[in-house]
């Protein structure tokens, strides 16, 4: 079938069968002219679904043809962007056929789902099948990994024995984020949580004492770096952000930042750890203040998890070279989402760097085939600490036969990647900008029939200068917020998945009486504002990615409505126990 810019919008396919992220686009005249533009993106937005359209029933809202139909009138380029469509139908045909929604996920998509149709070595060849047939679960797919004992610091300065699936897969990663071998090393890490940890493990806290973070939302690796730096001794900041619109307090950030004195210890601040955007609210954050944080004695580590597939190549980053960067890959999108992390060392910050046990460096080897495993259960030693010890061996003459296959040389292709890098940065984001904002726009029509609004965004609503994620709570028409968790998990039975996240580190004022969650008799001011910072807002957020389409998006709203009816989660609660005959607290 054909794609949308070759028919008429109404007999489009939604599942795709038939400008730089950060700053204007550098055709931009001038500074007027960039503030109409946007002015005329936010006008075509509220214009996306149906002009002052408002929903107070989840059986009023239009059909997902005539939703498009008015999506595409107000962004007329988002069919040029059917490129994207072409790839998910032809090598990601799982997200078409098992109507699912998958906006949970952050990090990189090494290979495309096509790739499973088989789990031996070929399966690396890109197939010359246009829609494969879904492969058995039960395989083991692309490659397993394996934990190293080597220390981040020998890793760094000597490197290691190397396989030729890691010598591709790191040429590969490192081209994609363009980043240079002659500037960075790069270490396999078991997840992002095990990167952060290395880092705060091996950096000299006596003597660089401070640890400032960016992040206005609870982060697990974060928590991780903290408790480590803490036990060395360092002195643990955090940035903070305006209430509603999650802003940087810039004058707090700034006082962090600049030494008091011009003294030495100027030149040893410490580890300013930066995420250039929230990957819970969108909001996105300026390149200046890792330029500002180096300009003052600070190392910068570049958290690039929640950047899009092409934020990398955008001019800022060529410019600002982090000490450290951080990211994550997974393997398959929408199906398997395990992998590894990456942790990026500009080889100039390597000496700086002190030996700890570094747990979480991995090795990626070739997967084993479920005959293989057999074969090496019934021989396994029954010394658990010498099978470890020689697990790489034991995979090794699977690297050498293929390496040497006869008359044959295969190449790893990592299609998922390659998909990105054919899109280009200005088509991902183009997109992920439409879509996310007509999202928001969505949300924010929903309301209870007495006029009560029964969505709240936090962070950035519509604006054409935000990230592709979203935060937002359900109300009922009482005012109420549903618990996240509880959303979280309708969503999954209606096959869209979501994700949970807790706001923090956030300046609320006292008079937005609806966000005191907690009670604080009996604390000042100053101790009132802290414990309300951390006690923290618990929220639903939901992140695209560059196969994500109209469709998707739509479902999500559809979804949503129906927390309209005051009834649904009774509803919803005595379908579960009427299918599986058992309650469930949800």
């Amino acid at each position: 079938m054909y794609s949308p810019c070759a028919r008429e919008v109404s007999e489009v396919c939604f599942h795709g069968c038939c400008t730089t992220p950060f700053h204007e686009p550098q055709s931009t005249p001038s500074r007027t002219s960039a503030a109409e533009s946007r002015y005329d993106f936010e006008l075509a937005t509220v214009s996306s679904i149906h002009p002052n359209s408002q929903f107070t029933n989840h059986e009023s809202l239009p059909s997902l043809e005539e939703s498009f139909f008015n999506f595409t009138k107000a962004f007329s380029q988002y069919p040029l962007t059917d490129q994207a469509d072409k790839i998910r139908q032809h090598e990601y045909h799982h997200l078409c056929s098992s109507d699912s929604v998958s906006l949970d996920y952050i990090g990189h998509g090494l290979f495309s789902y096509s790739q499973q149709e088989t789990r031996n070595p070929s399966s690396l060849v890109a197939s010359t099948s246009a829609s494969p047939p879904p492969p058995p679960p039960s395989e083991a797919p692309f490659f397993d990994i394996s934990c190293s004992s080597a220390r981040l610091t020998s890793q760094l300065q000597y490197g290691g024995p190397e396989s030729d699936l890691e010598n591709q897969t790191r040429k590969r990663i490192m081209a994609f984020m363009n980043i240079s071998e002659d500037d960075y090393t790069l270490v396999f890490t078991a997840n992002q949580s095990s990167a952060f940890k290395l880092v705060a493990d091996s950096y000299p806290f006596q003597s660089h004492r401070n640890l400032l973070t960016v992040y206005d939302y609870e982060s697990e690796a974060v928590n991780l770096m903290i408790e480590s730096s803490k036990r060395r001794g360092s002195r643990v900041m955090s940035a903070e952000f305006l209430w509603p619109s999650l802003r940087i307090h810039q004058t707090k950030l700034q006082k962090k930042i600049l030494s008091k004195k011009k003294t030495k210890r100027r030149k040893r601040r410490g580890l300013f750890v930066f995420p250039l955007q929230s990957r819970i609210t969108g909001n996105k954050y300026a390149y200046l203040w890792m330029s500002m944080a180096k300009e003052n004695g600070w190392h910068v580590l570049l958290d690039a998890s929640a950047l899009g597939s092409k934020d990398m190549e955008t001019l800022g980053l060529s410019i600002f070279k982090p000490d450290f960067l951080i990211c994550s890959f997974f393997k398959v999108f929408g199906d398997n989402p395990s992998g590894f992390g990456c942790l990026f060392v500009k080889k100039s910050t390597c000496s700086i760097l002190t030996d700890s046990d570094s747990i979480g460096i991995v090795r990626i080897v070739p997967a084993m085939t479920p005959t293989q495993l057999s074969h090496n259960s019934s021989t396994k030693s029954s010394d658990s600490n010498e099978v470890k010890q020689s697990n790489f061996k034991q995979k090794s003459p699977q690297i050498e036969e293929f390496n040497t296959a006869k008359n044959t040389e295969f190449q790893f292709k990592f299609k998922g990647l390659d998909h990105a890098d054919s899109l280009g940065l200005i088509l991902i984001s183009n997109r992920a900008r439409y879509l996310i904002n007509w999202l928001v726009n969505a949300l924010m029509s929903l309301q209870h029939p007495h006029g009560q609004p029964a969505i709240k965004i936090y962070g950035p609503k519509i604006k054409f200068n935000r990230g592709p994620a979203v935060a937002f709570n359900v109300f009922d028409w009482k005012g109420e917020k549903i618990s996240p968790v509880l959303v979280q998990k309708l969503a999954d039975r209606n096959n869209i998945s979501l994700s949970c996240g807790v706001l923090l580190h956030i300046l609320i004022p006292d008079r937005y009486e609806e966000l005191k969650e907690e009670k604080f008799e009996g604390l000042n001011g100053k101790k009132r504002e802290i414990k309300r910072q951390e006690c923290g807002i618990s929220v639903v957020t939901g992140s695209l990615g560059l196969l994500t389409n109209f469709e998707d998006v739509y479902k999500v709203w559809v979804f949503v409505s129906r927390f309209l009816d005051a009834d649904f989660v009774e509803k919803e609660r005595w379908r579960y126990t009427a299918l599986n005959q058992k309650t469930i607290e949800v």
